[in-house]
């Protein structure tokens, strides 16, 4: 049976979690005319978040339905085909266990859906909720936590130069998805890999089958961010896993023989960029955090290429 609308909830070891993004999911205005459920995708999780589903399960009394699926295969690409799967939505919403919606957001997200028959995906406001105060000018690096704040005007992203909405909070149309190989080249974050990829591959795909991406700055959600995710390693980690698959991604849709000035182009401009960046700031870059996740995001970008040439020789191995 078919619905209108899918909220899909990737989770790993989400028990801490899963009971805020619900309760905010409970609490959803202006959904008296949709037809919509929430489905769950354990993703291999080993904590108790099947049984915290279960407990949601056995006194749920909503006109909607809570859903539970088990994924094995680790990684958020796999967690979101399983959900592409097994929606019933036209639209399916993505949030991720620790991104908070306001109480509007299916509506707004399902109205927006309905006014642009051409998108295939859209997103809009994520503002981070920190624990702790972040460090001064962290509005320059923000996205890296898939903070997104765009304005207060809808407009089309850019996929030309990769200037795309991540996955939290994503709204696809499951018709557009569908449209996407079923392989993927990156499989999100897992283990302490932090290099993720997946969300824009998606997009690519889609935007060269012709579906529009766009910003709908009237969907609003909050990412929640611990200390631990604003300490000086990880916000490196997850610079450089920013910039690491950039080489990759310009490749999806791109001809043979744009490949090879793609490659160099990338290794010259992201050289230029860091020795650029060092004479501007000089000592500063050591000292100051926002500078040095620049910095190396600027060096993972111009690595890029080689990481694409390594990740190619190890499909080839592992296909033989």
């Amino acid at each position: 049976m078919s619905s209108d609308f899918t909220v899909a909830i990737p989770t790993y070891n989400g028990e801490d979690r899963l009971p805020n993004i619900l309760a905010k999911l409970l609490a959803q205005t202006g959904v008296e005319n949709i037809q919509w459920e929430i489905i769950i995708i354990d993703n291999n999780s080993t904590d108790n978040t099947a049984k915290v589903v279960q407990d949601y399960q056995a006194n749920w009394q909503q006109n909607y339905p809570l859903k539970y699926y088990f994924e094995a295969e680790q990684g958020a690409a796999y967690a979101r085909l399983r959900a592409v799967r097994e929606a019933t939505g036209v639209f399916i919403g993505f949030l991720d266990d620790d991104n908070l919606p306001d109480a509007d957001w299916v509506a707004v997200a399902y109205a927006f859906g309905q006014a642009h028959p051409q998108a295939g995906a859209y997103s809009g406001q994520i503002h981070g909720d920190y624990a702790v105060s972040p460090p001064p000018n962290f509005a320059r690096i923000q996205a890296f936590l898939a903070v997104r704040e765009h304005g207060a005007v809808a407009h089309l992203f850019d996929p030309e130069h990769l200037r795309l909405p991540p996955s939290a909070a994503l709204v696809v149309r499951k018709q557009a998805w569908l449209d996407v190989p079923t392989n993927p080249i990156f499989k999100g974050r897992v283990g302490k890999s932090l290099v993720g990829g997946e969300d824009y591959e998606v997009l690519l795909h889609m935007h060269n089958r012709g579906w529009e991406i766009w910003y709908n700055p009237a969907q609003q959600t909050y990412h929640q961010i611990p200390q631990w995710r604003l300490e000086k390693d990880y916000l490196l980690a997850i610079s450089r896993a920013c910039g690491l698959p950039t080489c990759q991604l310009r490749f999806i849709n791109a001809k043979p023989r744009q490949k090879p000035v793609i490659f160099f182009r990338i290794i010259l401009s992201n050289l230029f960029r860091a020795i650029q960046h060092i004479v501007k700031y000089k000592m500063q870059v050591k000292t100051d955090i926002v500078l040095a996740c620049e910095l190396e995001f600027y060096l993972a970008n111009m690595v890029s290429p080689w990481y694409a040439l390594t990740n190619l020789r190890s499909k080839d191995i592992s296909q033989k």
